[in-house]
């Protein structure tokens, strides 16, 4: 694995978040000489560039440090959030230094196996559904036997997987906009666009550039996974195959496949796109892969509500990345049977007075909020926070929800900017917004929420926005509507 053209080789990591430290030691490892550089200069950061030191990291923390490139750079390894304007990597830039990606560097540094070959990489980027595709893949590869990890912008640092004693053969990475960005030579055996929708904007530009980011995964000789019910991931995938990039192109849809398509059917995930059996006739076999109810998990108690369609969909995408591997269909289901959705992603709370409460906290745009307004019918939807799409998708947003809606509960700083899109879009829904910030606000919140809703009716927190103006983050934000709702339990 090690690569001598490392050895002496004087590197400057930018950024100490999750990402640089891993890499600041795999490359002191390999013999380079590395200045790490971090803006924060606080007691964590210091005790952190304390430990960094120990192994033989020169760090410099402080704005001074980040502006401008240590002396005798040779090549930068930055962090992905750090964008393109930031002074030490325009320094970097008219130096004529390569500047790349910790995901770079891990896919450079990837280990041989036994056998000849390197570790392989299974990859998903997308708007909205990441992690949990990751984590389904994960699950389905070691169901199926195989050394399997997830990693990548789902926590764990692709550059510790790759330098770990004993590696895995295959790797379900999650990548976001920004690490493709800073990467150029990754090619995953097989990837997915599984959407994309505006996001990130401030940082890229516009939708195009944010678009061409993700389509990035789709490198030369990658077998491309394309989503048929979302245009721009449709479009993405159709341009490798007619570019002759693509080793082969499937899509998945939510109805039935077609040939060369992943999809539902009668109850189950199908596969016409991986099938090794030869065809009978003019149309290639399909093969069921899991019951729609696997999504539920293994308990009886949670199917009685179908899996919301976005988590169908990524399992889905999961499914077809994973028999583009070779996963027989056993594994498929076993992995889907094991899965268990991480807290505030679409999380059944609770149910009081014949009302059901679900934390989808972690629906921090438009685009996801949607989705899960879509897996419920009718809705009490509480919104609100700090936004950053536009106008018009809020239009889109309330117009495709509005029939699905018994009324609103807002809060957060944006509320009025919401509100305004019901009052344009579904002028019929009853609203309430709740201006108060204090520890109560959730509260308050979820009493309106209660007052609104019918038995039958699930309350359901999709915010659309990030959580900062009120919350830590979405996880407390999250926390506290489920504190609420025990609170309104406790009450009845």
């Amino acid at each position: 694995m090690i690569d001598m053209a490392l050895a002496g080789r004087q590197v400057c990591v930018a950024g100490l978040g999750v990402s640089g430290p891993p890499a600041a030691l795999a490359l002191e490892a390999l013999g380079a000489k590395v200045t790490a550089v971090d803006e924060r200069d606080d007691d964590d950061r210091q005790a952190l560039a304390a430990r960094l030191s120990d192994r033989g990291v020169r760090v410099l923390l402080g704005e001074r440090a980040t502006a401008r490139l240590p002396a005798g750079t040779e090549l930068v390894v930055t962090s992905p959030g750090w964008m393109p304007s930031a002074p030490l990597l325009v320094a970097a830039a008219a130096a004529g230094v390569d500047v790349i990606g910790d995901v770079e560097l891990a896919w450079r540094l990837r280990p041989a196996l036994p056998g000849g070959g390197r570790q392989r990489w299974l990859a998903v980027t997308g708007t909205n559904g990441k992690t949990t595709t990751v984590r389904m893949l994960a699950l389905m590869l070691q169901a199926a036997g195989l050394r399997a990890v997830e990693a990548g912008n789902v926590g764990t640092s692709l550059v510790d997987v790759v330098t770990a004693a004993e590696p895995c053969e295959v790797v379900a990475v999650e990548l976001s906009s920004f690490q493709l960005h800073w990467s150029s030579t990754i090619t995953p055996m097989a990837a997915t666009v599984l959407n994309v929708a505006a996001h990130h904007l401030d940082w890229h530009g516009s939708i195009e550039a944010y678009a061409a980011a993700k389509a990035k995964i789709f490198a030369p000789g990658t077998v491309v996974i394309g989503n048929a019910d979302d245009a721009r991931s449709a479009e993405l995938a159709a341009m490798a195959g007619a570019t002759g990039r693509a080793a082969r192109v499937a899509m998945f849809r939510l109805g039935a496949p077609g040939p060369g398509e992943l999809g539902v059917a009668d109850g189950f995930l199908v596969d016409r796109a991986f099938c090794a059996e030869p065809a009978a006739g003019p149309e290639p076999p399909a093969m069921r892969l899991a019951a729609v109810a696997d999504l539920s998990g293994s308990d009886p108690a949670a199917h009685a509500r179908p899996p919301a369609p976005h988590n169908v969909a990524n399992a889905l995408a999961a499914a077809a990345l994973a028999r583009a591997y070779g996963v027989p269909a056993g594994a498929i289901s076993a992995g889907l049977l094991a899965f268990r959705p991480d807290p505030h992603r679409i999380c059944p709370v609770g149910s009081v007075a014949g009302v059901d409460y679900v934390d989808d906290s972690k629906a921090t745009n438009p685009h996801a909020a949607a989705a899960s307004l879509a897996a419920y019918d009718p809705v009490v939807w509480v919104a609100g926070g700090l936004l950053k799409g536009s106008d018009p998708e809020l239009d889109q947003l309330v117009g495709t929800a509005a029939r699905r809606l018994r009324g609103v509960v807002l809060l957060g700083a944006d509320r009025s900017r919401i509100a305004a899109a019901l009052g344009r879009c579904a002028p019929a829904v009853p609203v309430i917004e709740i201006a108060s910030t204090g520890a109560g606000a959730m509260d308050m919140v979820v009493g309106a929420a209660a007052r609104m809703a019918e038995p039958g009716d699930t309350v359901l927190l999709a915010p659309a926005a990030q959580s900062f103006d009120m919350f830590r983050d979405y996880p407390a934000r999250g926390d506290a509507f489920v504190a609420a709702v025990k609170h309104l339990a406790e009450a009845q």
